[in-house]
């Protein structure tokens, strides 16, 4: 099949419109299209992939620009309409392999295809104005609008930007935001139960694929991630569906880390799905003890029980249970608890560009509530001189030291081990932060 006959721009149309329209999440929408069309060569698959993250991570600039080009706004215009121009800005400004004119024509031929025939001159028009001004084009001052500048120029919405500000400072702020443009690699976490780091990495380069170990200064025990590049897809690699390794954040990987489970521990993952730190855990407990990953969905729970059965691990189990809702059963029963939460997810903006529209500050404030709520309900399950680990995928202070402080002057047979914010622009990984709380050995 050929990118013609297939036509990729209508998969890449369609997806948008899911993500922009219909609420689907972005990687997931991407990852479905992928799976279906696997017959695609790598190269039609790389760009599908990238004309579909690209034109959502600039979508901000990519409005930007239209707005400047067509009489009708942005906001106004009919959604197919509004993603195919999307499309084409992206493809003039940020695809050099891409002619401006063939950027144009398919746009006009996709509308047309998709009912918009009587459309096709505005699409044209527009896209054709765009081509010839790509250069003329005005920005907002920094110096009169910082974070509106910084919004157009990183595509991150202002309130985001505004929040960072205050939370570090307009340095790190811009510094993040600029983090984000940077195009991610897949991180990869070794199964130990069935493999080295070292067999693997040897293993996937004998098929051309490039493994860079990932080395952490400040955990020097840290040695089973790795960085995949040169791969045509996850499901063509053999050991990945063998279970020797599978895809997790370096930041998500540390939680275990920190954790620090034993042999013989008997471990509560209170939101484990897809079951990465999970299966973690279970490694680092050498097959003693055992590891219980819920969540609150059949759904979640068959993505644990479909990575626990590549993995091998047989200490582990998964169950359906709502986080929300106290299990009496678990009361001072577990050794440790990890309680990664559902959160506004502003530190994965690299992997999954569609939060940046998608979330709101009101959102984040509700997230808050939901993880003070859980917070309260799952440490009852740590037993005295156990451990808690809180962490989430955000840089939102109010997620996480703010609920840190709160929890402590909440439940104080707890202490504070350590706290960490960990930021996107200081590596390739996720913004994460992670809490270590004990619970004192004397109740109080």
């Amino acid at each position: 099949m050929t990118t013609d006959s297939v036509n990729i721009r209508e998969l890449v149309l369609g997806i948008l419109l899911a993500v922009t329209k219909d609420g689907e999440y972005s990687h997931i929408a991407l990852a479905a299209v992928l799976e279906k069309y696997q017959y695609l060569s790598k190269k039609e698959r790389s760009f599908l992939t990238r004309l579909t993250e690209g034109t959502l991570e600039k979508q901000i600039e990519l409005d930007y620009i239209l707005n400047q080009f067509s009489k009708t706004k942005v906001n106004k215009m009919k959604p197919v309409i509004r993603c195919i121009l999307r499309m084409g800005v992206y493809q003039l400004k940020y695809m050099d392999s891409v002619p401006s004119s063939a950027a144009c024509n398919e746009a006009v031929r996709l509308a047309e295809r998709k009912g918009f025939r009587n459309l096709k001159g505005f699409v044209n028009g527009v896209l054709r104005n765009v081509s010839r001004n790509l250069t003329k084009i005005t920005y907002p001052d920094k110096n009169k609008s910082p974070l509106f500048a910084m919004s157009v120029q990183y595509s991150i919405p202002e309130w985001m930007l505004a929040q960072w500000s205050w939370d570090y400072g307009m340095e790190k702020a811009e510094s993040i935001a600029a983090s984000f443009c940077i195009e991610g690699k897949t991180c990869i976490r070794t199964n130990v139960t069935k493999t080295t780091p070292e067999q693997l990495k040897a293993d996937l380069e004998k098929r051309g694929i490039t493994a860079e170990p990932i080395v952490r200064k400040d955990y020097p025990d840290f040695s089973e991630g790795m960085y995949l590049s040169c791969y045509d897809y996850l499901t063509a690699i053999p050991e990945f569906t063998e279970g020797k390794f599978m895809v997790q954040d370096v930041c998500s990987m540390l939680v275990t880390h920190i954790a620090d489970p034993k042999p013989g521990d008997y471990v509560i993952d209170v939101c484990g799905a897809p079951g990465g730190k999970s299966l973690h855990a279970a490694e680092r407990m050498q097959g003693e003890g055992m590891v219980e990953a819920r969540d609150l969905t059949e759904y979640k729970v068959a993505l644990i029980e479909e990575n626990i059965r590549k993995s091998g691990m047989k200490n582990i189990r998964a169950v359906e249970k709502d986080a929300r809702m106290l299990d009496s059963d678990s009361v001072e029963k577990a050794d440790l608890v990890i309680a990664d939460l559902p959160c506004s997810g502003l530190g994965t903006l690299r992997r999954k560009p569609d939060i940046r529209f998608r979330m709101t500050e009101e959102d984040e404030k509700s997230l808050a509530l939901l993880q003070k709520e859980i917070l309260s309900i799952v440490c009852q399950y740590v037993k005295c001189g156990g451990t808690l680990v809180y962490s989430t995928c955000t840089i939102d202070r109010m997620e996480n030291e703010e609920n840190t402080k709160w929890f402590l002057e909440k439940h104080p047979q707890f202490s504070l081990e350590m706290q960490r914010q960990f930021f996107p622009d200081e590596g390739m990984s996720d913004g994460f932060y992670i809490a270590k709380f004990v619970r004192k050995q004397v109740k109080s």
